[in-house]
């Protein structure tokens, strides 16, 4: 395999990632509405147990409201994790000599800047058809008309925050890599642990961050912050208002994205090997 940004193990490695957070995305989609809700909404209306809330918003909205924008979700996530992984591996390649924490660290900040700035206007666009404030059924058409609203402003709104939030899977990619390299040394990384460092990876790097997650979301809505800071002021702890829901989602959907994710790139990478050995 060529030591290159540009290369197939690397493009591999973006479609593995990219197929990988569609079917987890697709799987746990509801939660990640019920999330949404949670984070911009200020109203008492949303309080009890995830599966109480669940139940609760499909029996008065219906059963469609949890899926509400799935599609252009599913669209921009797999071009936001191309983009991510591409990056992200493609820099691992062109620095190949000593894999550490730190290096993937590094390596996932980057990879995540050029993602936001790259992807951002899509997740907006994705937040405001989710909460009903476009009327918009394509994510061209919510592109368009964001634009004609709004501006440049409009699409790129929660930009900041997004990329501190860089840190984020930074620190999901540092954590399962690192994890991934210990348990390959002993010989006892399979599937069952992908998922479990999966899982784990997300949960941390969704406790670290979740405060700026729900400005970001707050901002991407068009929803002010100040009812957010002042609440925030007299309960600190509003500032991880859905986290129970966010974990629950996030990390059920990264560990099986993980799964996937290994399982293809372990497919693909052997075809590949044994066509190179044919030759």
């Amino acid at each position: 395999m060529t030591t290159s940004l540009f290369s197939y193990e690397t493009l591999v490695h973006a479609l593995a990632g990219a197929t990988g957070s569609v079917v987890g995305m697709a799987v746990f989609y509801p939660l990640d509405t019920l999330r949404s809700r949670l984070q911009v909404e200020d109203s008492n209306k949303l309080r009890g147990s995830t599966f109480e809330l669940l139940v609760k918003l499909a029996a008065e909205e219906g059963l469609e409201s949890l899926y509400r924008g799935l599609s252009p979700v599913l669209q921009s996530l797999s071009i936001s994790n191309f983009v991510y992984f591409y990056t992200f591996h493609g820099l691992r390649k062109l620095d190949s000599k000593d894999t550490t924490a730190a290096k993937d660290l590094m390596f996932g900040i980057i990879a995540g800047s050029i993602n936001v700035l790259l992807t951002s206007p899509l997740w907006v666009v994705n937040t405001r058809m989710k909460l009903e404030k476009t009327s918009c059924d394509s994510l061209v058409e919510g592109l368009i008309e964001l634009f004609r609203k709004e501006g440049a402003k409009g699409l790129w709104s929660g930009t900041l925050p997004s990329l501190l939030l860089v840190s984020n899977p930074a620190i999901q990619f540092m954590v399962y890599e690192y994890l991934k390299r210990q348990l390959k040394s002993q010989g006892s990384f399979h599937t069952l642990t992908a998922f479990i460092i999966g899982a784990i990876a997300k949960a941390v790097a969704t406790t670290l961050t979740y405060p700026l997650q729900l400005i970001q979301s707050r901002l991407r809505a068009g929803t002010s912050l100040k009812p957010l800071f002042r609440d925030m002021k007299s309960k600190p702890l509003v500032a991880f208002r859905g986290l129970e829901v966010k974990l629950l989602q996030t990390v059920m959907t990264a560990a099986l994205m993980f799964i996937i994710y290994e399982k293809l790139i372990r497919l693909v990478l052997t075809i590949m090997r044994v066509r190179l050995a044919k030759r």
